[in-house]
């Protein structure tokens, strides 16, 4: 009686089996997309303290500015 309450009767559901691996699969798509994200993060911050804004102001020679 209990094994027919949790619906244990039959064996696994095979469509839960399949959403089951579906989203497993989705899963993992979204980790390897993190990673691929993580990598081109961190490769857009190294780009950006490399090639600063401020790098190509001379201070010696700049202007004051007008108020």
């Amino acid at each position: 009686m209990a094994k027919a309450l949790l619906g244990y009767v039959g064996g696994p559901d095979p469509r839960l089996l399949a959403e089951m691996r579906r989203l497993q699969q989705r899963v993992q798509d979204l980790e390897s997309e993190i990673v691929r994200m993580q990598a081109e993060n961190d490769a857009l911050a190294a780009a950006s303290r490399d090639d600063s804004l401020l790098s190509g102001i001379d201070m010696h020679q700049a202007e004051p500015a007008l108020t």
